[in-house]
């Protein structure tokens, strides 16, 4: 039976059972504690670093009124960072490179960012889609761009989000295939794409983690424009 590569992106399951639950579940099972609380190591106070790193990096540029936004954008980097790196692991899907559910988390924030400045600042915000000092003759046109522009911009969210992982996901396909067909006849040959293979990981690890930021930092500069 001849699989496509687009399989990868389908759930797999067994008996009946999506695994990414399972899979889901591998982390928690994980810690083994004694005691009812948690205690700080080595890797949680890197993750603390990073997080308020990220934090101060983010919230910055915005007026005090936008910080009420911080636990947002850090929970949802966090869960993109998690869907992101989920993808990784065998057996699993990366949830996503579906642009349904990108979507569906763009679309609900993106629009929650154009309500708040409707609601706190409405002359401002609508200012935005004229610049000002255009033409008279202009105005009409530059309305209508700079409305297409504002609708259009849940849409790249999402899209950028799902083609940047999909791309890498297909790439590594690719290349697996290559060394799982060649090791027999062209050893050398596939053990150069073996090696490419691992870097293309490394850089899928650091790609799933940049798109997650991007995605949040993008939602901050719509932020940004209606506080």
């Amino acid at each position: 039976m001849m699989l496509s590569f687009f399989d990868q992106f389908v759930i797999p399951q067994m008996l009946g059972i999506p695994l990414i639950l399972i899979a889901t579940t591998i982390p928690t099972t994980l810690i083994f504690l004694s005691h009812n609380r948690l205690l700080t190591n080595r890797l949680a106070s890197l993750q603390q670093w990073a997080i308020k790193m990220f934090t101060k990096q983010l919230m910055l540029p915005i007026n005090i009124p936008g910080h009420k936004w911080t636990a947002i954008f850090v929970s949802l980097m966090m869960l993109l960072i998690s869907l992101n790196m989920l993808g990784l692991l065998p057996y699993t899907f990366t949830p996503t490179t579906q642009l349904s559910m990108n979507m569906a988390i763009a679309i609900p924030m993106w629009l929650a960012t154009v309500l708040v400045g409707l609601r706190k600042q409405p002359t401002i915000s609508l200012g935005h889609l004229l610049p000002e000092g255009t033409p008279t003759l202009l105005i009409p046109i530059l309305i209508i761009i700079e409305t297409i522009s504002l609708f259009i911009r849940p849409l790249a969210l999402g899209v950028r989000l799902t083609a940047n992982l999909t791309a890498g996901h297909l790439l590594m396909q690719l290349i697996s295939t290559a060394v799982f067909v060649l090791m027999p006849t062209m050893t050398l040959t596939a053990t150069t794409a073996l090696i490419v293979l691992i870097l293309l990981t490394g850089l899928e690890i650091a790609v799933a983690m940049i798109q997650a930021y991007v995605f949040v930092l993008l939602l901050s500069l719509y932020l940004q424009e209606n506080v």
